[in-house]
């Protein structure tokens, strides 16, 4: 039986590079697989799944308004859906994921941030934590060597930003993957 996974971490964690690596296993094989990532992430230009190791790769957008039951209905020849950037998926979307999952056998992997800058969980990422039957941790490391928890927004001069929209696309330049002692130190 298929399942719906949820796998987070913090930022630079290696969550992309992973994602590319289960296409790659899954297309190795013969398999057909569908990528998506979010239409708000625009870091590496729309529609790419890219690892700051090098690996990129097009993907499908999604957008609060992509609905998974409808892309799926009939049957694709499709062996697994893989999103990245899930934490920008809808609460419904999750449902679609998990409907998918148990009703159609069709896996979805999805990768993603637990929490955004403030420590609180994204939407996409609460539904998941409440959904998926795997939920899997990937580590990364703080600056000062332990593990790496929460996302800290920094501004130009590297201070913590607390307040502001929770979406502010950035990357290195404006997050950093930081241990609780040193989100809450800052």
């Amino acid at each position: 039986m298929a399942k719906l996974y949820f796998r987070y971490a913090a930022m630079n964690a290696g969550k992309s590079t992973a994602l590319l690596q289960v296409a790659h296993n899954y297309e190795e094989r013969g398999h057909q697989v569908r990528l998506f990532t979010a239409l708000v992430d625009d870091r590496y230009g729309l529609g790419n799944i890219t690892s700051r190791l090098g690996p990129k790769r097009a993907a499908e957008l999604f957008t609060p308004e992509t609905d998974f039951l409808e892309l799926f209905a009939a049957g694709s020849g499709i062996s697994c859906i893989l999103i990245d950037e899930a934490q920008f998926l809808q609460k419904a979307q999750v449902w679609a994921l998990h409907e998918l999952a148990h009703m159609h056998n069709l896996p979805a992997i999805c990768y993603g941030l637990r929490t955004d800058f403030q420590g609180e969980l994204f939407t996409g990422s609460a539904s998941l934590l409440a959904l998926a039957d795997e939920i899997d941790e990937m580590k990364t490391i703080c600056d000062c060597g332990r593990k790496a928890t929460m996302n800290m927004r920094v501004d130009a001069n590297q201070r913590k930003v607390t307040e502001g929209a929770q979406v502010e696309i950035g990357g290195n330049a404006r997050y950093r993957a930081v241990c609780g002692r040193c989100f809450r130190q800052a």
